[in-house]
C-alpha cells in the first residue's frame, strides 16, 4: 500500500513547479542570468536619462532665454536707430493724408541710397531750422547708437519732429502762384489734386524762392492749416530746412488697420520737366503773412513696441542659430576627447 501513495506523491511533487529549476537546484543558463542582471540597471538608466533629459532641457531654456532678450534688445535699439522707427500723426496739417493718431513708419536708410526727392513726406528735427536751438548736425555711428539707446529707454531730447512734403530741393525756383493759382517748380505747375486736402487750394500766400545748396522747401498737404516753408520765409534759410535736419521718409501707414496704405510720390512730381531747368540766382523771397491758426505737422515718437517686435523676429532665428552652432562644437570636443574603446584582439 506504501509503493503507490509514495510513488503518486513524489510525481505530484514534481508536477508542482515543472519551471523552478532553481528549487530543484539546477543551474541557470547563462543568457538568463545575464539578462536578469542587466534588466533593472537599464530600467534605471533609461529613467535617468529621461529625468536628465528634462533637466539639460530646462536649464538650456534658462540660458537661451536672456541671451535672446540680450540680442532682441540690441537689434530694437539697431533698428530704431538705423533703420525704421514708428510716429504718432498728433495734427491735422497733412489732411487727409496724414490723419490725427495715424502712426506711420519711417525709413532711416533710403536717404543713405539716394537723394531726398521732390513729394518724399519727410520726418524731420524742427530744432534750428524753424524753432530756436541749433541746427541739427550729422552724427556719427557711435553717437547715433547712443542716442538711439538713451531714446529708447526714455532718456535724452528728441527734439521738435515735424513731418512735412518736400516741394523744393536745392536749386529749384519754387514759386506760387501762376495764372491758375498752381505751385511752380523751375517753371513747371505741380497738379497737387491728389493729395491736398479737399477743397484746400494750393496756396494763399506768394512766395518766390530758389532753395539754398543743402536745404529744402516743405509744405503741408493741409495748406489752409499748415505752418511750414512759407510761414518761415522771415527765418534764416528763407523758410527752407537743412537736409542734415531730416529723420528719415514716412513710407507707409500702419496704424488704424482701416488707413493701411503706402505712400507714394505723387505722379506730378515725375514730370521729366522738372528736372530741365534750375532757377537762377537772382530771385528774392518775398514776404507772406503767417495766417491765424496754423498747424505744424508734428510727428512723435511712438512706443517701442515695433522695434521690440522686429528685434525679437530678428532674434529667435538668430539666437537658434548660434545654440545649433554651439551645440556642434560641444559635440565636437568630446569626440575629440573621448577615449577610443575599440577592441584589441590577441595575436
Amino acid at each position: 500500500m506504501s509503493g503507490p501513495q509514495e510513488g503518486a506523491g513524489s510525481q505530484a511533487s514534481q508536477h508542482d513547479s515543472p519551471g523552478d529549476s532553481s528549487a530543484q537546484g539546477e543551474p541557470v543558463p547563462d543568457g538568463q542570468a545575464e539578462a536578469a542582471e542587466n534588466s533593472a540597471p537599464a530600467a534605471g538608466t533609461a529613467a535617468r536619462s529621461r529625468s536628465g533629459g528634462r533637466g539639460r532641457k530646462k536649464r538650456s531654456f534658462l540660458v537661451e532665454l536672456p541671451i535672446l532678450v540680450a540680442i532682441a534688445l540690441l537689434l530694437a535699439v539697431v533698428i530704431k536707430t538705423y533703420a525704421i522707427q514708428a510716429f504718432w500723426i498728433p495734427s491735422g496739417s497733412m489732411e487727409n493724408t496724414l490723419e490725427i493718431n495715424d502712426r506711420v513708419l519711417v525709413n532711416k536708410i533710403v536717404y543713405h541710397i539716394r537723394p531726398i526727392h521732390r513729394g518724399d513726406i519727410v520726418v524731420f528735427n524742427g530744432d534750428g531750422s524753424w524753432d530756436p536751438g541749433t541746427v541739427p548736425v550729422p552724427e556719427n555711428v557711435f553717437q547715433e547708437f547712443a542716442s538711439g539707446f538713451a531714446s529708447m529707454f526714455g532718456f535724452g531730447h528728441p527734439g521738435d519732429i515735424l513731418i512735412k512734403r518736400v516741394i523744393g530741393i536745392p536749386g529749384d525756383h519754387v514759386a506760387c502762384c501762376d495764372a491758375q493759382g498752381r505751385v511752380t517748380v523751375n517753371g513747371v505747375p505741380l497738379n497737387e489734386g491728389s493729395y491736398l486736402y479737399p477743397g484746400s487750394a494750393p496756396s494763399l500766400a506768394r512766395f518766390n524762392i530758389v532753395v539754398p545748396p543743402g536745404r529744402l522747401w516743405v509744405m503741408g498737404d493741409n495748406r489752409f492749416f499748415s505752418d511750414d516753408s512759407r510761414d518761415h520765409m522771415g527765418d534764416p534759410g528763407g523758410g527752407t530746412i537743412p537736409e542734415s535736419a531730416v529723420v528719415g521718409r514716412a513710407f507707409i501707414i500702419i496704424w488704424p488697420p482701416s488707413r493701411w496704405r503706402i505712400l507714394p510720390i505723387p505722379a506730378t512730381f515725375e514730370q521729366p520737366a522738372l528736372n530741365g531747368s534750375h532757377a537762377a540766382a537772382g530771385f528774392s523771397s518775398s514776404s507772406a503773412a503767417v495766417g491765424a491758426g496754423l498747424l505744424s505737422a508734428r510727428a512723435e515718437p511712438t512706443g517701442q513696441a515695433v522695434p521690440l517686435v522686429l528685434g525679437f523676429a530678428a532674434a529667435i532665428p538668430l539666437t537658434w542659430m548660434q545654440r545649433r552652432f554651439r551645440l556642434r562644437v560641444g559635440r565636437r570636443r568630446r569626440r575629440r576627447s573621448r577615449p577610443d574603446r575599440s577592441p584589441h584582439h590577441a595575436p
